[in-house]
């Protein structure tokens, strides 16, 4: 017979109680419903014929993280089953502290014999005060068991910093090397008027495929994990905060759609705006989604940071071409969904993002259209100009057709921005992220109106 608290360690999930009997579990086996893979503490674990547990089970689950990453992946805490008051510790792999909310960071630390005080202290040599501690060296004012421990059982970070490139108006890309050799970029934005932005990146490449992006040319690679979003922050303020000034706003902007990460994404927003951590105010802590209407209500309902949309098209015909995910979501859902959702929010508003292609979607019936797209939706618009890339064949709006477009925009009672290129000499503006490989994601058909506003016929 196996003990309840064993099977709570090894990641099973008891709901009720019954008696089962089990067979030989390997790393790969399948179930019906959400379960896929076995937690590593039950890869080839021989179970006995019966497992007797109190009566009435209904249902039973496993609580558990894939294997299916790179050999070099580290988890965090948060990936482990855990219950409350007992963490299923693995001292056989090392916990990424970045990776971890500050529940989960106490938890661990408690789980070694130290007190919460000793946490916190950890937590904010991670994040607060300047220090941004990026090895043990940095955590000065620690219990030296403490710094042991975590010495022996945690790695601070999953990134490598690779280089940083300087465009001729102060914006900065970093790049970074992940554990798999994979490589992600970062882009720090200053402002004159006294805020500056980091511009984080969710996945390695992308799977959207919007035609006007150069990072959707790459497909994607894979996901980043919560430590991977985290510490490009964090890096950012390291490295960047005495030359810049001060880091005062996170966009989840770089690299991937956000929403197709949303896990790891969340968590990563939920530290960046912890009072004790990073401390960004969620008002200037912004996820963008090319328009994935389940993620969006999730986001909604869970987060309290901001909400952008790349929305760039006013009919369906236009947008199933240049984003093909409006083919899956269509306008009519998406406005319809945020309609709903932010008519019970108080004071939030969407911004609604429209890069600016010309001949294509900047006419000023577009302008009209839009106008009446956004009817009862909370929200501001940011146009965008298009910058160029080997990989598209799009061309930008004159900058006097952006501000006509703009004029019908206010003019039907909307509230306008307009984002002009930054880092564009360094491959740093938006929608120039990321380096194309030999397999790259298939351009869309031309609709035949559209292909005389292309640089070259498709």
């Amino acid at each position: 017979m196996i003990r309840l608290s064993t099977m709570k360690r090894l990641g099973i999930t008891v709901m009720n109680s019954a008696v089962f009997t089990p067979k030989l579990l390997s790393s790969t086996a399948s179930f019906p419903g959400t379960l896929k893979t076995l937690p590593s503490p039950l890869r080839n674990h021989r179970l006995p014929n019966s497992i007797r547990l109190p009566k009435s089970l209904l249902s039973f689950s496993f609580s558990c993280f894939s294997s299916s990453s790179s050999a070099a992946y580290l988890p965090s805490l948060d990936e482990f089953s855990s219950i409350t008051g007992s963490v299923a510790r693995d001292d056989s792999k090392k916990v990424v502290l970045k990776g971890m909310s500050y529940a989960s960071l106490q938890e661990w630390v408690e789980s070694y014999g130290f007190r919460p005080g000793q946490a916190m202290m950890l937590w904010k040599r991670l994040y607060k005060d300047n220090i941004w501690a990026n090895d043990v060296d940095g955590l000065e004012g620690l219990n030296k068991d403490l710094k042991r421990m975590i010495s022996e059982h945690a790695v601070f970070g999953a990134l490598s910093f690779k280089d940083i490139r300087s465009a001729s108006d102060g914006t900065r890309k970093i790049l970074f090397t992940l554990d798999d050799g994979l490589v992600i970029e970062t882009v720090v934005i200053p402002c004159d008027r006294g805020r500056t932005t980091v511009c984080v990146s969710s996945q390695v490449g992308c799977a959207m495929n919007c035609q006007f992006c150069y990072t959707g040319r790459m497909g994607l690679k894979r996901n980043l994990t919560a430590a991977e979003i985290v510490e490009q922050a964090v890096y950012a303020r390291r490295l960047l905060s005495q030359e810049v000034g001060s880091i005062t706003n996170v966009v989840f902007m770089g690299m991937g759609e956000p929403f197709h990460n949303i896990d790891n994404v969340i968590k990563a927003a939920n530290i960046m705006v912890d009072e004790n951590g990073l401390h960004f105010s969620p008002r200037k802590v912004t996820v963008s989604t090319s328009g994935l209407v389940p993620q969006l209500k999730r986001f909604l309902r869970e987060s309290n940071c901001a909400l952008a949309v790349s929305l760039n098209a006013t009919t369906d015909e236009v947008r199933n071409w240049i984003m093909p995910i409006n083919r899956k979501y269509k306008l009519s859902l998406l406005l319809e969904t945020l309609r709903e959702e932010l008519s019970s929010r108080h004071k939030y508003k969407v911004l609604f993002e429209y890069v600016m292609l010309a001949g294509v979607n900047d006419s000023m019936d577009d302008a009209r259209r839009l106008v009446e797209l956004v009817q009862g939706i909370p929200c501001k618009i940011n146009l965008i100009q298009f910058n160029p890339h080997s990989a598209s064949q799009f061309i930008q709006t004159e900058d006097d057709k952006m501000i006509k477009f703009r004029n019908i925009l206010a003019e039907g009672g909307c509230t306008v921005l307009m984002r002009f290129s930054r880092g564009n000499d360094q491959m740093a503006a938006c929608g120039q992220l990321g380096m194309l490989g030999t397999l790259q994601a298939p351009v869309m058909r031309v609709p035949e109106q559209f292909r005389t506003a292309l640089r070259a016929p498709v």
